[in-house]
């Protein structure tokens, strides 16, 4: 049976990708997802997890990580800089034919559930921290967070190139919000409050280090998104040296304005005060400069959550339209727009189901689930793959490599496994999709007569067929 894509390539009727971002909106892109509504809300669940300003340790822990993971990214991102992503690199990385067929279907399936999560999270942020404008009761928050996913998705529905545009625009005001908070607290810096550590705030016991696995889940999801324009690889201009550039860029830029803007609200903010306080940064602000800047920030948080939606659904909207290319998933995931040139059924059905998640869920309960889900297939699992990938391909095919192989690769492997056991009892949840996944996938293939089902006659057919192209793309 040919693949969507192969009949694809004979008829030449299918309306593809182009390649039409750079590296600046690159940097944009990854930037406005990283930052979203992420440190706004869980700034105060850092400082009480960690018991003090040494909440400071938990944002460089996570930017450390980040930076680690950021080696894999790259080294496969550059060396296949397709739409899909992670998809894609399971998908090679553990073989084509057999076991990257049931690594790339998992990741799929865990796409259907944990990007809607993400964009629901978002959006339920969103709600919440509006509500110091305005006190919204239950129902009137999550139609406010179920209109801001519709919002996205009309958008999103437009061609790359004015997505592009449209980033840098969100992108200026993510950064103009973190640098006046950042100013604010330099002219009004107290070190008395900033460094008001509390006796043993640095013993490094059980319990200590039970307080940063905790905080880190909450830092490590703010910092998630540095990866992004690797879902965009087949719509990046240059992408051997744009997507190494952007993911540390993108890294390094969010980690000094992270740390300059905690440290700030703690020269402002007592601690004990600060870890209370669902609206950190509008109360910051309030403390400075009155009620009236207060509501003004407050909106540019807004500004800079919504950013993040649109970011984070645009880039896996590319993700099952990857995968139905390639044969593995439904077909009617790899539509084009017409005339427009992007994925518009699945950015249709993400933005549905973040739309139902945004209604029925909290957002810690979101933010744990995301990590439980996507720890073990996608992060653990990349790490290994660019080691398979080593084996397999030899260095001399990746256009970027990184620094010391493998010790960043193995050093991520072994903090996500810890990071996975800290999100706590809802990591049922994250081994339960991937059990019902596998399930999935065993139905799937059965059907299709795929591996491991496939049978000799099969496994020959499938070797001299032609071999699809993940996330084609109009030339450069």
């Amino acid at each position: 049976m040919q693949t969507l894509q192969q009949l694809n390539l004979t008829s030449g009727a299918q309306p593809q990708l182009e390649r039409g971002l750079g590296l600046k909106e690159a940097v944009a892109l990854n930037m406005i997802e990283i930052v979203g509504i992420g440190p706004f809300v869980v700034s105060s669940m850092v400082i009480k997890s960690m018991g003090g300003p040494q909440a400071l340790i938990a944002w460089l822990a996570g930017a450390l990580l980040a930076t680690l993971d950021g080696f894999v990214w790259s080294e496969l991102g550059a060396a296949m800089p397709k739409a899909g992503g992670t998809y894609v690199f399971l998908h090679e990385a553990y073989g084509p034919e057999r076991w990257g067929r049931l690594m790339s279907f998992l990741f799929v399936w865990q796409t259907l559930i944990q990007a809607p999560l993400s964009v629901a999270s978002a959006a339920i942020g969103f709600s919440e921290y509006a509500k110091y404008l305005y006190p919204f009761n239950k129902w009137e928050a999550k139609a406010l967070s179920g209109a801001l996913v519709i919002f996205l998705v009309i958008l999103l529905y437009r061609r790359i190139t004015t997505i592009g545009k449209i980033s840098v625009l969100l992108w200026a005001g993510v950064v103009a919000t973190m640098l006046w908070l950042i100013w604010g607290g330099v002219r009004h810096f107290d070190a008395r409050l900033a460094f008001d550590f509390p006796p043993g705030a640095f013993h490094l016991s059980s319990l200590w280090f039970a307080g940063l696995g905790a905080a880190m889940v909450s830092t490590i999801y703010s910092y998630w998104g540095y990866y992004n324009i690797c879902h965009l690889g087949g719509e990046i201009r240059n992408p051997e040296k744009n997507i190494p550039r952007g993911i540390f860029l993108s890294i390094a830029g969010i980690a000094l304005l992270y740390l300059a803007m905690q440290t700030s609200v703690l020269g402002v903010v007592p601690w004990r005060e600060a870890q209370n306080s669902p609206f950190l940064a509008s109360l910051f602000v309030e403390k400075l400069y009155g009620h009236g800047a207060a509501r003004v920030v407050t909106a540019m948080v807004l500004w800079i959550a919504l950013a993040s939606v649109f970011s984070v659904l645009l880039g896996y909207s590319r993700v099952p339209y990857s995968a139905a290319l390639d044969g593995n998933f439904f077909p009617i995931f790899a539509r084009v727009h017409p005339t427009k040139h992007f994925p518009h059924i699945s950015l249709l059905l993400l933005g549905g189901l973040a739309f139902l998640f945004s209604l029925t869920l909290r957002l810690k309960t979101a933010i744990a689930a995301i990590l439980a889900m996507r720890l073990l297939v996608q992060f653990i699992g990349q790490a290994v793959g660019v080691m398979l990938l080593h084996k397999r391909w030899g260095s001399d095919r990746l256009p970027f490599k990184m620094w010391l192989y493998p010790v960043p690769a193995v050093l991520t492997m072994l903090a996500w496994a810890w990071l996975f056991w800290q999100t706590g009892p809802v990591r049922k949840w994250g081994l339960l999709e991937i059990a019902l996944g596998v399930i999935a996938f065993l139905v799937w293939t059965r059907e299709m007569r795929q591996w491991p089902f496939a049978s000799a006659a099969d496994r020959l057919a499938a070797a001299d067929a032609p071999k699809p192209v993940s996330g084609a793309s109009h030339p450069m």
